[in-house]
């Protein structure tokens, strides 16, 4: 693993995705209330520095989401987690949070993991934590009961433990948070199925695994509300004929949101590949700009830059100008105190001369050391 990676964070709407990345990174995500849905995209942390490694976590919104479709949301994780991959990043690891706090892993619970599993293929569950949170919501009795159920049932999460996955608890602090993170620092990084599939092997997200999983889901959606809608409209029939006509017509509007929902099914299904492709060229698109931005931005530093060389350079220039006067100035002076000092040792010399060729005068007069050393001082004095 290189500094720099990625994990992602995966889970049912409302398990506490975005809570553990702002618990572990120090992030401020925005976090939904109850199981209202919050991550509407996929969002990143900021980077954080672990065991000398720089971590990025990934959050991503959650399957049963309040305000988009399955079919939306595996859209734009998909999407994302092509895009990445074909951009050089790989993940490594995949964190799933589940809240043992649920009284049981219902059908809905099933199915999102069934396509989370789907989604990172068995090659890659070496790499994948799954955590359970909200503890303090629980009897501690009760969470080991439904944490032993959990590891131990075929239908639940035994199946992905005994082919490598880890079962760690969260504790809702940045020291458990970062226990956890802990077991993915040296793990390699890892392409999942769905990036695979998607950008190695070029198949359209309803035709990978994950895809057919929830087009699998989704199926079974379509059957059962269909079932619900054939039961509504005996139950009609029924109020017609003994003429209770407020039944009727409270039977009517739930027919009308059954045939809704079976039709929205069916949309869903159907518009699977090219919602992918339009959150894919999204992302391209947003991609495209951050980096445009990047080399706007790179390409001003760049010109500031250029601009403090210049006029550092000009300035040097200047200082090497005034330097070289200054310089030139100080050898003219030197040069006129070494031509006053042998003047006045050839004075001196002279006046030595004079002194030696005649007789001994009353009348004072300096000394001929005296008239050196002043020379000597004026020059020194000079420099």
């Amino acid at each position: 693993m290189s500094d720099g990676t990625l994990r992602s964070v995966m889970g049912a709407t409302g398990s506490g995705k975005s809570t553990f990345i702002n618990c572990a990174s120090g992030s401020e995500l925005p976090v939904g209330k109850g199981l209202e849905s919050c991550t509407v995209d996929v969002r990143t942390s900021k980077p954080f520095r672990m065991n000398g490694r720089i971590v990025t976590l990934i959050d991503t919104p959650g399957f049963d989401d309040t305000t988009r479709s399955d079919t939306d949301i595996l859209s734009s994780i998909a999407a994302y987690l092509s895009n990445t991959y074909e951009h050089g990043a790989k993940l490594a690891g995949v964190i799933y949070m589940h809240r043992i706090s649920d009284f049981r892993m219902g059908g809905t619970s099933k199915r999102n993991f069934r396509i989370f599993r789907e989604l990172c293929g068995d090659n890659t569950l070496k790499n994948v934590i799954i955590v359970t949170n909200m503890w303090g919501n629980v009897d501690p009795k009760i969470g080991e009961a439904r944490e032993k159920e959990l590891i131990t049932n075929d239908k639940f999460f035994k199946p992905v433990l005994e082919k490598g996955a880890r079962l760690m608890r969260h504790h809702g602090t940045q020291a458990s948070a970062h226990t956890i993170l802990r077991y993915l620092v040296n793990s390699q990084v890892a392409t999942l199925a769905i990036q695979h599939e998607l950008v190695n092997e070029h198949k359209d997200l309803a035709h990978t695994a994950a895809g057919a999983e929830l087009a699998r889901a989704l199926k079974e959606q379509e059957v059962r509300h269909d079932e619900e809608l054939k039961k509504l409209r005996v139950e009609m029939e029924a109020a017609m004929r003994a003429k209770d006509e407020e039944t009727r017509q409270e039977l009517q509007e739930e027919v009308e949101k059954k045939r809704a929902e079976l039709e929205r099914i069916k949309n869903d299904a159907e518009r699977m590949v090219e919602t992918f492709n339009a959150e894919k060229a999204r992302l391209e698109n947003a991609i495209r700009l951050v980096e445009e931005q990047r080399k706007k931005e790179a390409g001003e530093q760049l010109a500031r830059l250029q601009r403090q060389i210049a006029e550092a350079e000009v300035l040097r220039k200047q200082l090497a100008a005034e330097t070289a006067e200054r310089e030139a100035a100080e050898r003219k002076r030197n040069a006129e105190l070494q031509e006053e000092l042998a003047k006045a040792r050839r004075e001196a010399e002279s006046a030595r001369t004079a002194l030696s060729n005649r007789e001994p005068s009353p009348s004072f007069t300096l000394p001929i050391p005296f008239v050196v050393w002043r020379a000597a001082m004026a020059w020194f004095g000079a420099r």
